[in-house]
């Protein structure tokens, strides 16, 4: 959505037609900006399939500003035809050689359009995950470090940036030296209303569609919390408007895989908590969600990687220096998900 109203190769006021931001001062700022946009959602599975969907990414960018590269002077070209030898590369099961390969997209669209560049990445933090799950973390880690690393690099050419994912990836020294740098996790209150739909919005989307915002509505899809908003599942509600069935829509396939991995290496501590969950509904513990189950194995950590997946909601904050928190399982759409997890402890 932010790609789509922020580029500049693009015209997007039918696409936001009839929308609110429309009729605010922001309406100025669509289509305004040169956007890279690239997301790793599809980068899974074995190691050359994370490298090669890494690679396609980035080329697409690449190949949607084309005719900039015709602009670049003779060292600007030399340094294109290094970095695009690498890109096209599928074959290599290797990420080095692609440190620059956003930097100079970036710096080149600046040249071009004299503007500040947006830079967004969806699901950062897929490959990372996907490394651990399949053991070969330590293969990708360094070049996609470094790739995330210099794409954000504070320059005369970047605007802003948005990351996006489901897990903080710390341990890398990704962000360790970048300025400016804002973390947002769940418990945050700074952005919570930009997320999923509140009941307003359920109810008036319920409304238009002929359909009523009920108990047995809220007690499938309700139940999230951002900062201490209340949310629903924007897939479900979507998906329910759509067929009229009041049934379980979410089934978070990826989140599922890499928490069953993680369950395996949990301790005694973890499990009875567990069980104490399932029998009342909630549990009151601390929950790390500042470092990656795989960076910081424990319980704290665990529990963080479900409530960053949302199998789990924090329903309050208990202790912020001890990072004690009360959790709840949100809703009986997820809570299907938990009895089929318990069978893997």
């Amino acid at each position: 959505m932010l790609s789509e109203f922020l580029d500049i190769t693009k015209d997007s006021k039918k696409l936001f037609e009839g929308t609110k931001i429309l009729s605010t001062p922001y309406t100025c700022e669509m289509n305004q900006y040169p956007t890279i946009f690239i997301t790793f959602a599809d980068a899974k599975r074995e190691k050359r399939s994370v490298i090669s969907t890494i690679k396609k990414q980035i080329l697409k960018e690449w190949a949607k500003y084309d005719f900039m590269f015709e602009y670049s002077n003779k060292y600007d070209q030399i340094q294109h035809d290094l970095i695009e030898s690498v890109l096209v590369d599928f074959q290599s099961d290797s990420l080095e050689g692609m440190d620059d390969a956003l930097i100079f997209l970036r710096d080149c669209l600046k040249n071009y359009y004299h503007k500040e560049v947006m830079v967004i990445i969806d699901e950062y933090d897929t490959p990372f995950i996907e490394g651990h799950v399949n053991g070969f973390y330590l293969d990708i880690r360094n070049g996609l470090s470094a790739l995330l690393h210099n794409s954000l690099k504070t320059s005369n050419s970047l605007g802003l940036a948005l990351l996006s994912g489901i897990q903080r990836v710390a341990e890398e020294n990704i962000f360790s030296d970048l300025n400016n740098l804002v973390v947002c996790d769940v418990v945050d209150s700074r952005y919570s209303h930009y997320f999923g739909f509140d009941p307003d919005e359920v109810k008036g989307l319920l409304k238009n569609r002929g359909l009523e915002l009920n108990a047995e509505v809220k007690n499938i899809y309700d139940g999230y919390r951002m900062g201490s908003v209340e949310i629903y599942n924007p897939w479900s509600i979507l998906n329910y408007i759509d067929t009229k069935k009041l049934i379980p829509f979410w089934v978070n396939t990826s989140s599922n895989t890499m928490i069953k991995s993680a369950i395996k290496q949990a301790d005694l501590d973890f499990k009875e908590q567990y069980e104490n969950l399932i029998q009342n509904g909630y549990l009151e513990t601390e929950v790390n969600l500042q470092t990656s189950f795989y960076e910081g194995t424990n319980t704290s950590t665990l529990w963080g990687l479900f409530v960053n997946a949302v199998y789990l909601t924090i329903s309050k904050v208990l202790d912020y220096l001890r990072s004690k928190c009360r959790i709840e399982i949100p809703n009986n759409e997820v809570e299907r998900e938990f009895v089929q997890l318990l069978k893997s402890i």
